[in-house]
């Protein structure tokens, strides 16, 4: 039974990633008891230049019952370990991002500082000689493996890559199949309630009218509803993260097919590699009072490998937040809600992550203010601590090459990250607040690959023997090892198992 302070309508405005995820999440979750609709003009494109995913997209793909080589094939995607950085520390210097576990804890004690010991005694063992996924993508393998053999190391962690107007046509027909109603139509008016300023309805040119209790703001950079509307307010975060613009292009695939993202430092801003199955992404972010765009375009298609398949366009963007994400009864989702630069590949991630926590605290007709005051507190804290991470790929450089990295390394930075950096400096300890997206593993990976070192390991390391921890670092180096050698290569697993058809 529905009873009358429920919600019977939700109206999404917008498509692309964020519009059709929310609409099949929410038709997921509320199945037909709610009315789904969504509106977007076919005449207003979309940016959809964010191709690379984090693991947590696993999340939201089991939810919906995809079924993973299908979903692959249908979205032309290939498999991501990790990501690599380039040039990031100093011009020559190279490390990844890999995605899941480094190496195994012994005891209550982290990996790392049984690593950090052996270092100071002069092994010469990298960290990511310890990681699965960093040593797969090294030599372009790919397989799913839950654990290295019988032991009790985790095996890879993966996300995608995949072409994002292929994924937004997939979550189309799975939310029309389940109810989700489409109205094709352009935004030209929005209506409130003169006494409680919450949005009624919405106007379109073609002259419809389409009324909700709840309404979600898929509408891009410009925020139509949650800005236009309800004027919620933008916090730019430019003084951290200069870039404000990017470049991007399709090529054609050179000669290596890779399991992993590449990041490269440009002089200023950097440029992103990410390959799909049929063609390769690239764009350049940088800052526009360092680069003039056609310089911009001239690096990017100078760093490409491929023949290029169309011309490059420009994306211009502030990143930041909007200062609330939830207004009376409208929620911003994906571009309308901020931007963070795709860096670490998060764009996704929140989008999914902001309808997880919609569909926790999800409300009735009242709004309870209290609600919406705890999703936002929530929304933040998940924003500015991934703000603080892409922070500290462009502080904590070495580069003497252009005033651009001077500048970023000169910078003042914010008080958590700071903190974070100056705690693993002195002592090599890592601590996750909360909720945080970016694991210890993923923070121990960018300080270490961009030159902060510690300066002392933790004391329990020292109660192992000398042959004891010779053992446990060499048995783990052998057990990948074998694992990595046994893996087809990325493009012999996709050719097995989940090839698009051509």
């Amino acid at each position: 039974m529905i009873k009358p302070d429920a919600i019977n309508r939700v109206l999404i405005v917008g498509g692309g990633t964020a519009g059709w995820m929310a609409a099949a999440v929410l038709v997921k979750t509320l199945g037909r008891n709610v009315a789904i609709t969504l509106v977007e003009s076919e005449e207003i494109g979309t940016v959809g230049v964010g191709e690379a995913t984090i693991p947590q997209i696993h999340n939201i793909n089991r939810f919906l019952g995809f079924d993973e080589n299908e979903f692959v094939r249908a979205t032309e995607a290939s498999f991501k370990l990790g990501i690599q950085f380039n040039d990031w520390t100093r011009l020559g210097d190279s490390y990844i991002h890999a995605f899941g576990d480094i190496g195994s804890p012994l005891g209550l004690l982290p990996f790392l500082h049984y690593w950090l010991r052996a270092k100071a005694e002069g092994a010469s063992q990298s960290l990511w000689d310890y990681s699965i996924n960093a040593r797969a993508a090294a030599e372009n393998r790919f397989d799913r493996l839950e654990r290295i053999g019988s032991s009790r190391l985790t095996g890879t962690r993966y996300a995608f890559h995949f072409d994002a107007g292929l994924y937004a046509q997939y979550l189309r027909r799975f939310a029309e199949s389940a109810g989700v109603t489409r109205r094709e139509g352009k935004i030209c008016d929005v209506q409130l309630n003169g006494e409680t300023g919450f949005i009624e309805s919405v106007s379109t040119e073609g002259g419809e009218t389409l009324q909700a209790e709840l309404f979600i703001d898929c509408s891009g950079f410009r925020g139509l509803l949650i800005e236009g509307a309800l004027e919620a307010g933008y916090e730019d975060w430019t003084h951290w993260l200069p870039c404000d613009r990017a470049a991007a292009v399709p090529c054609k695939h050179g000669d290596a097919f890779r399991p992993y993202t590449q990041a490269s430092a440009q002089k200023a801003g950097w440029q992103w590699r990410i390959p799909l199955q049929h063609r390769v992404g690239n764009g350049h972010v940088y800052c526009s009072r360092r680069v003039s765009d056609d310089e911009a375009i001239a690096i990017l298609l100078e760093n490409i490998e491929g023949e290029a398949l169309a011309e490059p366009r420009i994306l211009r963007f502030v990143t930041g937040m909007r200062k609330n994400l939830w207004v009376k009864n409208c929620l911003a989702l994906g571009l309308a809600s901020g931007f963070m630069e795709p860096l670490e590949s998060t764009s996704i991630h929140l989008i999914q992550s902001t309808l997880s926590r919609l569909v926790s605290m999800f409300p009735d007709r009242h709004f309870d203010s209290e609600l919406i005051v705890e999703f936002n507190r929530q929304s933040r804290f998940e924003f500015e601590r991934i703000r603080d991470f892409l922070i500290l790929h462009y502080h904590a450089n070495a580069r003497e090459d252009s005033d651009f990295w001077k500048e970023c390394r000169a910078m003042s930075v914010p008080d958590p990250l700071r903190t974070k950096m100056a705690l693993f400096r002195s002592t090599g300890r890592i601590y996750r607040e909360h909720e945080e997206l970016f694991t210890e593993t993923g923070w121990l990976q960018v300080l270490l690959g961009q030159g902060v070192t510690p300066e002392r390991y933790h004391p329990v390391a020292d109660t192992l023997s000398d042959k004891d921890l010779k053992g446990f670092l060499g048995d783990i180096r052998t057990l990948i090892e074998r694992a990595v050698g046994a893996m087809p290569s990325h493009d012999d697993f996709i050719s097995r198992h989940c090839a698009a058809p051509r």
